[in-house]
């Protein structure tokens, strides 16, 4: 079988779409820091406007949605039903956090360059490494930029 390792994610045209025009949603940022000790007084002191799409998504055309499932990447503040900002222009580097296809299955793991071997690593010690090997299909459909966590 021949082994599929792509650094960028094929065309999914037909799948993802980018907004035409996106909505924009500017909330208030404040200038205050919020003391996860001891409380301190609060300013009222706005300073700028934020803009969540603006903060969290580069290129807009290039950029996905993924909710998760499962806790191999706890160690990394990715918990179940968490959503990953996604961007496919990126280059799946070693130490990124990466989205791919393993044989077909979507996973998200840590990407591992290590000297004559290469790996998919959770961030879970209960998880053992993911070595690639020849005969399997590996396809990266992007590097995960940004964590939507929900308390």
């Amino acid at each position: 079988m021949t082994v599929f390792f792509r650094y960028r994610a094929p065309p999914f045209s037909q799948v993802l779409r980018p907004a035409r025009q996106p909505c924009r949603l500017a909330l208030p940022l404040f200038s205050s820091k919020i003391m996860a000790g001891f409380a301190s007084p609060a300013a009222d002191h706005i300073e700028a406007s934020l803009d969540l799409n603006e903060l969290l998504v580069r290129r807009p055309a290039a950029t996905f949605f993924v909710r998760t499932q499962g806790d191999s990447m706890l160690g990394a503040g990715i918990h179940p039903d968490d959503i990953l900002v996604v961007d496919r222009s990126l280059e799946a580097v070693h130490g990124k956090i990466i989205i791919c296809a393993l044989n077909g299955e979507l996973t998200v793991k840590r990407l591992n360059h290590m000297p004559g071997r290469l790996a998919l690593t959770a961030e879970n010690p209960a998880y053992a490494d993911i070595v690639i090997e020849p005969d399997m299909e590996v396809v990266v459909w992007g590097v995960v930029t940004s964590v939507i966590h929900f308390v």
